[in-house]
């Protein structure tokens, strides 16, 4: 399985990282594959290229604030979340994307 994602908040700092971090760790403990591009106060970070996009099972996307070139996901399953909930309740953001993917 490989889940891309790209996290933004409004204020675009530590809940964009600390979502992203908690995303990747949620869909390597599942064994998946995983890759999350930031979108903070810095600019992006860890930019998903076309080809990531094109393989991927699953893109996560948190709305709390729109993300950038957001059409390049307009082929793909997406699952969009808040921001704290990716924080709070990624295992179980996993857990959902896995029935959905049965």
């Amino acid at each position: 399985m490989k889940i891309l994602g790209v996290t933004s908040c409004p204020s675009g700092v530590a809940h964009t990282y600390m979502a992203a971090e908690a995303l990747e760790k949620a869909a390597k403990d599942k064994g998946w594959q995983v890759k999350i591009e930031t979108q903070g106060s810095i600019g992006i970070e860890n930019e998903l290229s076309q080809s990531e996009v094109d393989s991927a099972d699953m893109i996560i996307l948190t709305r709390d604030l729109a993300i950038k070139n957001e059409q390049r996901f307009s082929n793909k399953k997406v699952v969009r979340v808040s921001v704290s909930d990716a924080v709070k309740k990624a295992p179980q953001i996993m857990e959902k994307i896995a029935e959905h993917l049965k």
